[in-house]
């Protein structure tokens, strides 16, 4: 089985937000899979969604994105599974916006949800997904509470399938054919879309 954790914040005046990309991708899992029934463990909202014979546990923390990892822990020491079969979805403020990449282990990049998560395990070596929002022109706070652009919003539904894609490659081939297929930039005007270095 796979632990899948979309980091966010919950409330309704956060659900539209960048910082919430994480949510809204194992919507995407749970949706495509039509998992209706939610179950509150581990502090979050927990949906188990089945992959041919392999489990997948959908993870969305409710203790806000500071605390992520408290649920983190509580979900691994019950599931009893390794760190390797942990993947965590998470906004990337360094990104372009809809850039994706996928890495085995690293560290929090600054961010509040993945130095909770480290924090609690005790280790920087599990698989995220790192989606990018973009800095854009403001305070970095601002930018990931902000809501999405016109032009945004437009492409958001191909960046969240195209993420779930990429979470799915994980599970059923592993981390590095997932990064290989993943570590992609947006695609340009002209339709190319050159891989991203992976560090």
């Amino acid at each position: 089985m796979k632990i899948v954790v979309g980091l966010g914040n919950p409330g309704r005046e956060y659900a539209a937000t960048r910082h919430n990309l994480g949510f809204m991708v194992v919507d995407e899992l749970a949706r495509r899979q039509g998992a209706a029934e939610r179950r509150n463990r581990f502090h979050s909202d927990v949906v188990e969604i089945f992959d041919a014979e392999e489990k997948i546990v959908l993870l969305k923390p409710r203790t806000y994105m500071n605390l992520s990892g408290t649920a983190v822990r509580e979900a691994i020491n019950w599931y009893k599974v390794s760190l390797e079969e942990l993947l965590v979805v998470v906004d990337d403020i360094d990104l372009p916006f809809g850039s994706l990449r996928v890495r085995a282990t690293g560290g929090s990049g600054g961010h509040n949800g993945l130095k909770s998560i480290i924090a609690e395990l005790q280790s920087d070596a599990f698989p995220r997904l790192r989606i990018g929002i973009d800095r854009g022109p403001g305070h970095a706070t601002r930018q990931v509470l902000s809501r999405f652009t016109s032009e945004e919003a437009r492409v958001l539904p191909s960046v969240l399938e195209t993420a779930a894609d990429c979470v799915l490659e994980w599970e059923r081939q592993g981390i590095i054919n997932a990064m290989n297929r993943c570590n992609r930039a947006p695609e340009s005007q002209n339709g190319s879309a050159p891989p991203i270095e992976e560090c």
